[in-house]
């Protein structure tokens, strides 16, 4: 859907050729987790954590180990030490890091493709388009006036594409709230949006799971801006009024900043230095900032943890795999895919050299998950069962840096953990 309501837009608004309007069914393999694109080459990288490039596509077409090497040689690639720092977002590069973002990866390589095509440029000039399909599909305003494709198509069909809340993660908040526990709810999401998706996904009551509720919230901003910056605003009828000088009780609000919420925990705990924990899927805009700019303990749901458990339908355990398709029927095998074109999320060889043994490394973003997280997790279904006094292994709390997966770390990290260990 997300693919669909930006490539309508470059197509219909911006006359972009007809064809990126059709998908092949394999074509969803090249979303991948933590690439780069740079945007005036046209190129995706997936680095290591030295900031060298791993792999590489031009537009959808994979470069070769050597043409790797002679493009980027083996030295650290051009921008990593901004897109590193994680601060700044910059006109040059755009980091996929999400599933919310990911479709766009595919098509902006598919316009690559299809500019290479007609008229062979050499600096690229589309992300402007992109932008404006974004802002066309996702402004606050357009869900109330069923603009773009996007938000139309979800209120319409909310079972197509949302899970409902598992039982035990419904039981796991109710449990932490009568513990006590001061629960929030904080998205990038405007209100009329946040609260189709939690009626559907968590039920009408959903507003009595929670202490705060902060919508629009304009994530890392929410984190790194001070009060004067983005000051918080209630909401009336889905329509944010003036801003708050600071903020008193628990509610739903919106924007605002990391600084005066706290400031409310305090007030709420009695306590001078109350402890969070933030959940979020997104290095950029969940754990890094939360971690950088607040300290908070930052638990990242990594479904690549799923990648290692591939299951097989029964009924086609007999036969070989190569005559397996990677889609039984159209469903990928559950839970989750692992893309062909860019391999593991977690380590992946040098390349160029044969002897892959000596050669496997770690991902940038997975050096930044034990960097910046105090666990990762698959789900939160995985965690909900536990006791609430159960204690997780920190990712610092030894020199491992496998500690803080749970249940279990990425098999991929397996064979780099006893080496770096062994040393």
């Amino acid at each position: 859907l997300i693919y669909d309501s930006f490539a309508q837009y470059l197509v219909t608004e911006k006359g972009y050729d007809k064809d990126l309007l059709t998908l092949a069914p394999d074509g969803l393999d090249f979303c991948c987790k933590g690439l780069v694109l740079d945007i005036e080459e046209g190129n995706f990288l997936k680095l290591a954590e030295d900031g060298t490039v791993l792999r590489a596509s031009h537009g959808t077409k994979s470069m070769t180990s050597e043409e790797i090497l002679e493009t980027f040689g083996r030295r650290e690639w051009k921008h990593f030490n901004t897109v590193s720092g994680m601060v700044s977002r910059s006109a040059k590069y755009y980091l996929y890091d999400n599933y919310f973002d990911l479709p766009g990866a595919l098509l902006c390589a598919r316009v690559v493709d299809s500019l290479d095509q007609h008229d062979g440029q050499k600096k690229y000039d589309f992300w402007k388009d992109m932008v404006a399909a974004i802002q066309h599909n996702y402004k606050i305003s357009a869900f109330k006036e069923d603009c773009g494709m996007y938000f139309p198509e979800v209120k319409n069909h909310p079972d197509k594409y949302l899970q409902r809340c598992p039982e035990s993660v419904k039981k796991w908040l109710k449990q932490l709230k009568s513990a006590g526990k001061i629960l929030l709810l904080i998205t990038s999401s405007h209100s009329d949006y946040c609260r189709l998706l939690c009626e559907h996904i968590l039920g009408n009551d959903f507003e009595e799971y929670f202490d705060i509720v902060i919508t629009n919230a304009l994530k890392p901003g929410f984190f790194s801006h001070t009060p004067n910056q983005r000051p918080f605003r209630t909401l009336e009828n889905d329509e944010e009024q003036e801003a708050l000088l600071s903020l008193d009780k628990p509610g739903w609000y919106s924007q605002g900043n990391a600084i005066q919420l706290y400031e409310l925990l305090k007030k709420m705990t009695g306590k001078l230095d109350p402890k969070v924990v933030y959940f979020g899927d997104s290095m950029h805009s969940d754990i890094f900032p939360a971690h950088h700019y607040s300290n908070w303990e930052t638990v990242f749901i990594l479904e690549e943890l799923l990648g290692d458990k591939v299951t097989v339908p029964a009924e086609t355990e007999s036969e070989p795999l190569e005559k397996k398709g990677k889609y039984e029927g159209d469903q990928l095998k559950a839970p989750y895919f692992v893309s062909e074109q860019w391999g593991s999320f977690f380590v992946d060889r040098l390349p160029g050299l044969e002897n892959a043994e000596e050669t496997l490394v770690r991902t940038w973003s997975c050096k930044c998950i034990s960097t910046y997280s105090t666990i990762a997790i698959p789900s939160l279904e995985e965690i909900a069962d536990l006791p609430l006094d159960y204690r997780f292994t920190r990712f610092s709390s030894n020199s491992s840096a496998t500690a803080g997966y749970y249940p279990s770390p990425p098999r991929a990290l397996l064979p780099i953990e006893e080496s770096v260990t062994m040393k």
